[in-house]
Protein backbone atom coordinates (compact mmCIF):
# COMPACT_ATOMS: atom_id res chain seq x y z
CA UNK A 1 0.00 0.00 0.00
CA UNK A 2 2.84 2.40 0.83
CA UNK A 3 4.42 2.08 -2.59
CA UNK A 4 1.07 2.44 -4.39
CA UNK A 5 0.31 5.56 -2.37
CA UNK A 6 3.69 7.17 -3.12
CA UNK A 7 3.41 6.31 -6.82
CA UNK A 8 -0.12 7.70 -7.23
CA UNK A 9 0.65 10.92 -5.35
CA UNK A 10 3.84 11.61 -7.31
CA UNK A 11 2.01 11.02 -10.58
CA UNK A 12 -1.01 13.20 -9.66
CA UNK A 13 0.83 16.04 -7.88
CA UNK A 14 3.97 16.77 -9.87
CA UNK A 15 4.47 20.22 -8.32
CA UNK A 16 3.89 19.20 -4.69
CA UNK A 17 6.96 18.21 -2.69
CA UNK A 18 6.04 15.32 -0.37
CA UNK A 19 8.23 14.43 2.57
CA UNK A 20 7.60 10.77 3.34
CA UNK A 21 8.27 9.68 6.90
CA UNK A 22 8.04 6.03 7.97
CA UNK A 23 8.20 5.56 11.70
CA UNK A 24 6.82 2.91 14.04
CA UNK A 25 5.38 1.06 11.03
CA UNK A 26 3.23 4.09 10.17
CA UNK A 27 3.37 6.37 7.15
CA UNK A 28 3.30 10.17 7.37
CA UNK A 29 3.20 12.60 4.46
CA UNK A 30 4.30 16.18 5.02
CA UNK A 31 3.67 18.80 2.34
CA UNK A 32 2.75 22.44 1.74
CA UNK A 33 -0.58 23.59 3.16
CA UNK A 34 -1.68 25.04 -0.19
CA UNK A 35 -2.27 21.50 -1.49
CA UNK A 36 -4.27 20.16 1.47
CA UNK A 37 -7.73 20.17 -0.12
CA UNK A 38 -6.60 18.71 -3.45
CA UNK A 39 -4.47 16.01 -1.82
CA UNK A 40 -7.24 15.04 0.62
CA UNK A 41 -9.89 14.89 -2.13
CA UNK A 42 -7.57 12.70 -4.20
CA UNK A 43 -6.83 10.38 -1.27
CA UNK A 44 -10.53 9.97 -0.58
CA UNK A 45 -11.73 9.43 -4.16
CA UNK A 46 -8.88 7.66 -5.93
CA UNK A 47 -9.48 4.00 -6.82
CA UNK A 48 -7.17 1.77 -4.84
CA UNK A 49 -6.75 4.32 -2.04
CA UNK A 50 -10.21 5.33 -0.74
CA UNK A 51 -9.25 7.10 2.47
CA UNK A 52 -12.89 7.56 3.41
CA UNK A 53 -12.54 8.29 7.13
CA UNK A 54 -10.99 11.32 8.79
CA UNK A 55 -10.28 10.12 12.31
CA UNK A 56 -8.84 13.32 13.73
CA UNK A 57 -7.50 16.77 12.97
CA UNK A 58 -5.26 18.36 15.57
CA UNK A 59 -2.27 20.66 15.84
CA UNK A 60 1.16 20.95 17.41
CA UNK A 61 2.50 24.24 18.74
CA UNK A 62 6.28 24.23 18.31
CA UNK A 63 6.52 27.74 19.85
CA UNK A 64 9.94 28.70 18.51
CA UNK A 65 9.96 27.34 14.96
CA UNK A 66 9.53 29.56 11.89
CA UNK A 67 6.38 27.63 11.00
CA UNK A 68 5.04 27.59 14.53
CA UNK A 69 2.14 25.15 14.06
CA UNK A 70 1.82 21.78 12.39
CA UNK A 71 -1.71 20.64 11.50
CA UNK A 72 -2.00 16.85 11.76
CA UNK A 73 -4.68 14.83 9.94
CA UNK A 74 -5.22 11.16 10.77
CA UNK A 75 -7.09 9.42 7.96
CA UNK A 76 -8.03 5.80 7.36
CA UNK A 77 -8.89 3.65 4.34
CA UNK A 78 -11.49 1.12 5.45
CA UNK A 79 -11.19 -0.67 2.12
CA UNK A 80 -7.43 -1.20 2.56
CA UNK A 81 -7.32 -1.15 6.37
CA UNK A 82 -4.53 1.39 6.17
CA UNK A 83 -3.94 4.45 8.34
CA UNK A 84 -2.15 7.55 7.06
CA UNK A 85 -0.99 10.71 8.77
CA UNK A 86 -0.84 14.02 6.88
CA UNK A 87 1.03 17.07 8.16
CA UNK A 88 1.13 20.68 6.98
CA UNK A 89 2.96 23.58 8.59
CA UNK A 90 1.36 26.94 9.35
CA UNK A 91 3.18 30.14 10.20
CA UNK A 92 1.94 32.16 13.17
CA UNK A 93 1.62 35.36 11.12
CA UNK A 94 -0.73 33.65 8.67
CA UNK A 95 -2.38 31.20 11.04
CA UNK A 96 -4.79 29.58 8.59
CA UNK A 97 -5.31 26.59 6.34
CA UNK A 98 -8.16 25.47 4.08
CA UNK A 99 -10.82 23.32 5.74
CA UNK A 100 -11.18 19.68 4.69
CA UNK A 101 -14.69 19.43 6.14
CA UNK A 102 -16.10 19.54 2.59
CA UNK A 103 -14.25 16.27 1.94
CA UNK A 104 -14.83 14.55 5.28
CA UNK A 105 -17.78 15.77 7.37
CA UNK A 106 -16.06 14.29 10.46
CA UNK A 107 -13.34 16.96 10.16
CA UNK A 108 -15.86 19.66 11.11
CA UNK A 109 -15.68 19.23 14.89
CA UNK A 110 -11.97 18.50 14.99
CA UNK A 111 -11.20 21.66 13.02
CA UNK A 112 -13.41 23.67 15.36
CA UNK A 113 -11.53 22.24 18.32
CA UNK A 114 -8.15 23.15 16.79
CA UNK A 115 -9.49 26.64 16.10
CA UNK A 116 -10.69 27.01 19.68
CA UNK A 117 -7.61 25.60 21.39
CA UNK A 118 -4.82 26.84 19.04
CA UNK A 119 -6.37 29.79 17.19
CA UNK A 120 -5.79 28.25 13.76
CA UNK A 121 -8.37 29.45 11.23
CA UNK A 122 -9.79 26.84 8.86
CA UNK A 123 -10.79 28.78 5.76
CA UNK A 124 -14.16 27.93 4.17
CA UNK A 125 -15.25 25.97 7.22
CA UNK A 126 -19.08 25.87 7.36
CA UNK A 127 -19.39 26.81 11.05
CA UNK A 128 -16.08 27.93 12.53
CA UNK A 129 -16.76 29.01 16.10
CA UNK A 130 -15.44 28.12 19.51
CA UNK A 131 -16.48 24.87 21.17
CA UNK A 132 -15.15 25.04 24.72
CA UNK A 133 -14.19 28.64 25.38
CA UNK A 134 -16.59 31.60 25.27
CA UNK A 135 -16.66 33.40 21.90
CA UNK A 136 -15.20 36.56 23.43
CA UNK A 137 -12.32 34.71 25.17
CA UNK A 138 -9.22 36.11 23.47
CA UNK A 139 -6.80 33.30 24.38
CA UNK A 140 -6.15 29.79 23.06
CA UNK A 141 -5.43 27.32 25.90
CA UNK A 142 -3.21 24.85 24.01
CA UNK A 143 -0.75 27.48 22.81
CA UNK A 144 2.62 27.34 24.54
CA UNK A 145 2.35 30.88 25.93
CA UNK A 146 -0.91 30.14 27.76
CA UNK A 147 -0.22 30.14 31.53
CA UNK A 148 -0.61 26.75 33.22
CA UNK A 149 -2.92 28.23 35.84
CA UNK A 150 -4.96 30.11 33.24
CA UNK A 151 -5.43 33.83 32.81
CA UNK A 152 -6.20 35.31 36.25
CA UNK A 153 -9.70 36.75 36.44
CA UNK A 154 -10.93 35.54 33.04
CA UNK A 155 -12.69 32.32 33.93
CA UNK A 156 -13.46 31.08 37.43
CA UNK A 157 -11.57 27.98 38.53
CA UNK A 158 -13.64 25.08 39.89
CA UNK A 159 -14.15 25.09 43.64
CA UNK A 160 -12.41 22.34 45.61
Amino acid sequence: MKELLKEKLEKQFTTVQFEVIEQFDELTLKFDKSAIVNVCAFLKDEDGLKFNLCEDVTAIDWATRKNRFTIVYHIFSMENKFRLCLKVDVDESECSVESVSSIWKAANWAEREAYDMYGITFLNHPDLRRMYMPEDFEYHPLRKEFPLMGIPGTLPLPKK
